[in-house]
């Protein structure tokens, strides 16, 4: 398997700290001028790539704060010139032209720096209290299929017709067509085998959650020997970081967030009840004790700086090329990350605009 250069990319805090809601080093913000600082300065430390979840109401708990992601990522591709914006899309709450339209516009805005992330949902209330209803697991997957399709071939600026079980579109074609490339990259979340179907037919890359290197490797395996027209099926993969000078000074660490995190088992006890349970990222997520979502520190990345470097060299070489991190506390683990780790994993320091403190 032909491995593609390292990327790093930092989760925006969407709906607030990743690991634990109660860390007095990490006070609750969703705010907008949260996540832009975060995300301008993760791109002056020279990191790749922003993920910007979608929820329209908070999936831990309903009256926080949670942040909108398309108009955040329209905003973010004006504000910055580097780092990739990826916003992450739920099929049911947007149709595929209007949709298609909006990253068109983003991308155009970014100059050719935006992408898709297309995830078809665990969280039962966003839809259902918006009288969207709640599909079952493999029937999300085929609306979320068909509306792929079409996003795909409008994006490109094919002038498209289609009839099919959820969508009627007629000899529509969108411009301006992108201006930098053929179209925006899509990304695919979700494990589940029509997940993996959905990627291998019309994805680019495959965002894995955090597991352990023998787990991930066997599903880039899988998915990377399925049929596909186009270029090789590119991976990613969401890891919880904590990294010291010392493996015990990084235990220390994780045992705190992890005493922190066990606060919040009403929250998640709510979540639990909200998600489908056919969805594989909260089967993954129950195996092993973890901080952090979407898999987290299951991913291994917790250890001194040189243990940190070797593991994430360890899943490069199982075919990773991009990691999208999370951090508590963000702003000052973000920063650690870029001067400690980068320098092990041959990142160019002179990438980052901002000097070492």
């Amino acid at each position: 398997m032909s491995v593609r250069p390292l990327r790093f990319g930092v989760w925006a805090p969407v709906h607030g700290p990743r690991a634990a809601h109660h860390d007095p080093e990490e006070p609750y913000d969703a705010s907008w001028e949260h996540n832009r600082r975060i995300v301008v300065e993760a791109e002056a430390l020279g990191f790749d790539s922003t993920l910007i979840a979608q929820h329209t109401i908070n999936p831990h708990q309903e009256d926080l704060d949670q942040l909108e992601t398309w108009t955040s990522a329209a905003a973010l591709a004006a504000l910055t010139s580097r780092i990739e914006i990826i916003a992450a899309i739920k099929p049911y709450l947007f149709h595929p032209v209007v949709l298609a339209k909006m990253a068109l516009q983003i991308e155009n805005i970014s100059r050719g720096r935006f992408a898709i992330n297309l995830v078809n949902a665990w969280n039962r209330p966003e839809l259902e209290k918006a009288g969207i209803g709640f599909a079952d697991h493999d029937d999300r997957y085929a609306y979320g299929t068909e509306w792929i399709s079409l996003v795909s071939r409008l994006i490109s600026g094919e002038r498209v017709t289609h009839k099919g079980e959820n969508f009627d579109v007629r000899d529509y074609a969108l411009r301006p067509s992108d201006l930098y490339r053929s179209r925006p990259a899509i990304y695919v979340g979700g494990e589940s085998e029509p997940a993996r179907q959905l990627v291998a037919a019309h994805g680019d890359v495959w965002f894995i959650n955090g597991q352990p290197r023998r787990d991930v490797a066997a599903l880039i395996a899988d998915v990377a020997a399925r049929p596909r027209l186009g270029p090789p099926l590119r991976f990613g993969l969401s890891a919880f970081v904590i990294a010291r000078q010392t493996d015990e000074e990084a235990d220390i660490a994780h045992q705190r967030l992890l005493a922190l995190a066990a606060q919040d088992a009403p929250m998640r006890a709510v979540q639990r009840a909200n998600t489908d349970p056919k969805v594989v990222m909260m089967q993954t997520m129950q195996k092993t004790p973890r901080v952090g979502s979407n898999g987290g520190t299951a991913a291994g990345l917790v250890g001194s700086y040189d243990t940190v470097a070797r593991r994430i060299n360890e899943f490069h070489a199982a075919g990773i090329e991009l990691f999208m991190l999370q951090f508590q506390p963000l702003e000052a683990e973000m920063r650690r990350f870029a001067e400690e780790v980068f320098p092990l994993v041959g990142r160019d320091q002179s990438r980052s605009l901002i000097a070492r403190a």
